[in-house]
């Protein structure tokens, strides 16, 4: 059964993603995780979604992990089934086709600015506070924190998260880059969607490739960025239907170069 607790809403080209577990501040058990990863195959599927935007329900955008998901787990089992499991969930949405918008409609903690990370932009509302609060548990950020975070935002900013616990608000967010616009309370979605709306007026086919290019001058998994970029200009090519082609036959391929 579909876990709930993701729920997409399709509007035309823009797909709002909702973490939907506001009791426990949209912190992410297992189903959850699995949930977010068939959401994200859902969307990308859908050729006439150009924008994702991603946001919580209730107060919080996430606070993370469930501490009562893997609190009990034997050291192998968070590393494996946790950790890692969790780190490709979020690089399977940082590496959707299209553009993603974090909608920050509330306090993003841990895994919840792991979350937010993977998303392309990032608006906040004004009351919202943003941290890595991990290392005061005895843990580390597991979902990327120390990886995709560091490349997107710069070292300093999360070494103050992760070594001084210091938590900021969103204008401070704003001044550090963590967050690309503030909004008053209550508006962060009208802001997101008109953003939203603002991309899917681009090419979809040069905003993908943008997308992966910008990821591989950042450093974000060079190696698929390439390979990507590279299978999809083949297969546009005349040689590539020629070879498809002939296999089907059985006859020699009669290549030309044709771009």
């Amino acid at each position: 059964m579909a876990d709930e607790r993701i729920k997409i809403d399709v509007a035309g080209a823009i797909a709002t993603l909702t973490v939907a577990r506001p009791d426990k501040l949209n912190a992410f058990d297992i189903d959850m995780l699995k949930a977010l990863s068939s959401a994200c195959d859902t969307v990308e599927a859908d050729g006439d979604i150009r924008v994702v935007i991603l946001t919580g329900e209730g107060k919080a955008f996430s606070a993370g992990g469930d501490i009562k998901a893997w609190g009990a787990m034997t050291p192998n089992e968070f590393g494996h089934q946790w950790v890692r499991f969790g780190h490709r969930v979020f690089e399977r949405l940082a590496t959707l086709r299209m553009p993603v918008i974090a909608a920050i409609n509330g306090h993003t903690l841990g895994g919840g600015l792991e979350l937010a990370a993977a998303a392309d932009i990032r608006i906040a509302e004004t009351q919202v506070k943003i941290g890595l609060p991990e290392t005061s548990l005895g843990m580390v950020p597991g979902w990327s924190g120390t990886q995709r975070l560091v490349k997107r935002f710069g070292a300093q900013t999360v070494r103050r998260m992760v070594l001084g616990g210091e938590v900021f608000t969103a204008d401070e967010a704003s001044a550090l880059g963590l967050v690309d616009a503030v909004v008053a309370t209550g508006t962060v979605l009208d802001a997101a969607r008109d953003y939203a709306g603002r991309i899917a007026k681009r090419g979809p086919a040069a905003l993908e490739i943008c997308k992966l290019m910008i990821a591989s001058a950042n450093g974000e998994d060079n190696g698929t960025a390439v390979e990507a970029l590279g299978s999809i200009l083949a297969a546009k090519t005349g040689d590539m239907k020629e070879g498809v082609a002939a296999f089907a036959s059985k006859r020699p391929a009669q290549f030309k170069g044709e771009w």
